[in-house]
């Protein structure tokens, strides 16, 4: 062979194991990530087995809001509320899937980022960071379905950039959510206190200053069917967060209202009803739990119409009767946390004014 072959025999052997070496990397790697996030990045762990909702807490919503099927969390979006982490997360790279399957009506789901255990006072949501999950909402000045960031019912944050209005929320830098029936692909850094959002490979939101900065991470269900897959977790090191900057722990209180039906709850016909996820009393009628508690704190919001002229009424706790009120000063609509504790055995009985509204009951056992 001469010495002109000899080397473009060469170069082809070359450009042939190249090629070849090409290939198999590609047909090696079947979960090859469009979005361009390596999926054989180091330290990653499952957070959701796609099995069964093990490692998860559903924390206020009915048993069927959030199931799994075909390796995915499904939440129906109804009531609204939201399935939370067993534990807290502090530093962390977050990577999850999702898709809405309403084409044209607003569907609204979201994450939730350093959240508390239970709901915030008077809402079915925690007090966190919310990465918003959003599509079809219409065009405003404040909010976006492209991956907004965000601080609710009591929590903190600083935008990477200012919102027109003030608000402690980010919009992204551009649009890059897909539609429904199609799959999203979000990265959440959150690190120090500041979170960075990657939606379908490019960082597009930011927060910064978090409060608090360590807490639960959890699914929201809100009106609309959402699939969430592929959750996977890659813990930081801790930058150690002062007291202050943590969520609240979880104290053993578990719901005791589904937010949807009265199940597990007795009163005569037409007297109670469900609306919203709250209990609602359309007259003077007791409502009563289906079996008894023995000794139990019982964690409970509540509020009167504005116009109500009787300010006052009555609950039970396992026989511990307390008669509960709005201040001189205070305004009967406003929502207030009740938390009373019984150390006999009994029903929990409330005895209502007609409009009295309940929500967020849970109720945690004591010992004797």
């Amino acid at each position: 062979m001469s010495t002109v072959h000899s080397i473009r025999w060469m170069a082809f052997t070359a450009l042939l194991a190249a090629l070849l070496a090409s290939g198999l990397s590609a047909s090696g790697n079947n979960s090859a990530d469009p979005t361009g996030n390596s999926q054989e990045e180091e330290g990653f762990v499952p957070l959701f087995n796609g099995q069964n909702l093990q490692g998860w807490v559903n924390v206020n919503c009915h048993p069927d809001t959030f199931y799994v099927k075909n390796g995915e969390i499904i939440t129906t979006g109804q009531p609204t509320g939201f399935l939370r982490t067993e534990r807290m997360y502090e530093n962390f790279i977050l990577e999850v899937e999702w898709m809405h399957v309403n084409k044209k009506e607003i569907a609204n789901s979201g994450i939730f980022v350093w959240g508390d255990p239970l709901p915030a006072v008077g809402t079915p949501y925690t007090r966190g960071i919310e990465v918003q999950v959003l599509i079809n909402y219409p065009k405003v000045d404040w909010a976006t379905n492209h991956g907004d960031v965000f601080a609710i019912h009591g929590a903190k944050c600083v935008p990477d950039r200012p919102h027109p209005r003030g608000y402690m929320r980010c919009l992204p830098s551009e649009e890059r959510v897909k539609g429904g029936g199609e799959w999203n692909h979000y990265r959440i850094i959150a690190k120090d206190g500041a979170i960075k959002l990657h939606v379908n490979g490019k960082e597009v939101s930011g927060v910064s200053q978090c409060v608090p900065r360590k807490g639960y991470l959890a699914l929201e269900s809100e009106g609309a069917e959402c699939h969430f897959k592929n959750i996977r977790i890659k813990e930081l090191p801790s930058s150690q967060p002062k007291a202050e900057e943590v969520a609240q722990s979880w104290q053993g209180h578990v719901s005791i209202f589904n937010g949807l039906t009265l199940e597990g709850w007795k009163a005569e016909a037409g007297t109670w009803k469900t609306s919203g996820g709250r209990l609602v009393a359309q007259g003077n009628a007791p409502l009563a739990s289906g079996k008894e508690y023995g000794p139990c704190e019982l964690l409970f919001d509540w509020r009167l119409p504005a116009a109500a002229k009787q300010r006052q009424w009555q609950i039970d706790v396992a026989g511990n009767k307390t008669t509960l009120s709005v201040p001189a000063t205070g305004k009967p609509d406003a929502w207030r946390r009740e938390i009373l504790r019984s150390s006999a055995a009994g029903l929990i009985i409330f005895h209502p004014i007609p409009g009295l509204e309940i929500m967020n009951v849970f109720l945690r056992p004591l010992d004797k």
